[in-house]
C-alpha cells in the first residue's frame, strides 16, 4: 500500500490552478483551463478558451482567472 505521506502521494492532492499565468504555443492549442496534467478531483469543469483570436493573445479563464499568453515566436 503507498505511503499516504509520500511526496507523489501529496502532489495528487494539491490545489489546482494555483499558477496564476502561463505561457502557451501553438503546440499546447487548443487552450482548455485547467491545462493537461491538473488535478481535476477538486477543480473547475474543463473550459476551452479561443486564444488566437484574443486581443494582445492574452485570455482569462472565467472560472479561476488563470492568464494565458500565447506565445507568437
Amino acid at each position: 500500500m503507498p505511503n499516504p505521506h509520500s511526496a507523489d502521494q501529496q502532489n495528487k492532492f494539491e490545489t489546482p490552478n494555483v499558477q496564476r499565468s502561463y505561457e502557451v504555443t501553438k503546440r499546447d492549442l487548443p487552450l482548455h483551463c485547467p491545462l493537461p496534467g491538473a488535478s481535476l478531483w477538486n477543480s473547475h469543469p474543463r473550459v476551452f478558451l479561443p486564444i488566437e483570436g484574443a486581443k494582445n493573445s492574452r485570455m482569462l479563464c472565467p472560472y479561476c482567472s488563470t492568464e494565458y499568453v500565447l506565445r507568437t515566436d
